[in-house]
């Protein structure tokens, strides 16, 4: 994937699981199934809290980032990269402390929407600073599935808010 199909996939995706999260009434929104799992307010902040770190570090300098996590290895396609992430979860990975999301009300729903528009259309503007050899060459942590380049971390966040609109949707059916 290219970066502009990248930046197509990402606002396309979010906005999907916005619109989504955005029509449930304030009892969908509140749900929580065996109060284990997470209520859908709290898988839309879990989103944004999960982004968030990602459009910060490309803040940083391209020479700093290479500096602290190093250089890149074998590349992996979105494939590849979603097979990862669904072993690691398979055998029990989950989301640190960082990225757990508090209880969510109802009232904070369309604050949580518009901010992760923002932080979407933020992050794909930054994507546009980068070239195509940069997706590559950068590396980013990843809580689960540790080192990626910015390519692989992007494709990370199309499949995440994807995955988690579908447990939204497992949780309420």
């Amino acid at each position: 994937m290219n970066k502009e199909f990248i930046k197509k996939e990402l606002a396309e995706k979010h906005k999907l699981f916005t619109e989504y999260i955005g029509s449930l009434d304030e009892v969908a929104f509140m749900k929580r199934e065996n109060n284990e799992k997470w209520s859908a307010g709290q898988q839309l902040k879990h989103i944004y809290l999960s982004v968030r770190p990602v459009k910060m570090a490309l803040l940083l300098p391209k020479f700093l980032l290479k500096l602290l996590f190093g250089r890149p290895r074998q590349k992996r396609t979105y494939d590849e990269l979603v097979a990862t992430y669904r072993v690691v979860l398979k055998n029990g990975g989950k989301a640190g402390s960082p990225y757990i999301p508090k209880s969510v009300s109802f009232n904070q729903r369309q604050k949580l929407i518009t901010d992760l528009t923002n932080l979407i259309k933020s992050l794909s503007d930054k994507i546009d600073q980068l070239s195509e050899e940069d997706l590559d060459s950068i590396i980013l942590p990843h809580p689960l599935i540790c080192k990626t380049s910015v390519r692989e971390m992007l494709y990370f966040i199309i499949y995440h808010v994807q995955h988690h609109q579908e447990l939204v949707k497992k949780y309420l059916n």
